[in-house]
């Protein structure tokens, strides 16, 4: 069953982030993942506001999980961890 990687993200250093952005896609491509929405217009209705939100859909949570945890994304990942504020869940697809 697909998975969806879903993430909050207020950007706080722009140029480290481009920088965790340009690692980061061709890790989650290499894991199949496909953007569904990448910061594009949102209006926020409840919770806590975020400027960017990214949705990306996997083969299966094992393979989201998997992308995650890889070498590849944790070196892209360090360049996020100091620019932004990020929430992410991993949620299954049931529709």
């Amino acid at each position: 069953m697909p998975a969806l990687w879903i993430s909050h993200v207020t950007v706080t250093d722009p140029v480290a982030y481009k920088e965790y952005a340009t690692r980061a896609v061709p890790v989650i491509a290499e894991y199949g993942g496909q953007f569904l929405s990448r910061g594009a217009a949102f209006k926020q209705i409840e919770g806590t506001a975020r400027d960017r939100h990214v949705v990306v859909r996997f083969a299966d949570m094992a393979t989201a999980q998997a992308c995650y945890n890889s070498a590849g994304y944790q070196a892209a990942l360090s360049f996020a961890k100091d620019a932004s504020l990020r929430d992410l869940v991993i949620v299954e697809e049931t529709g």
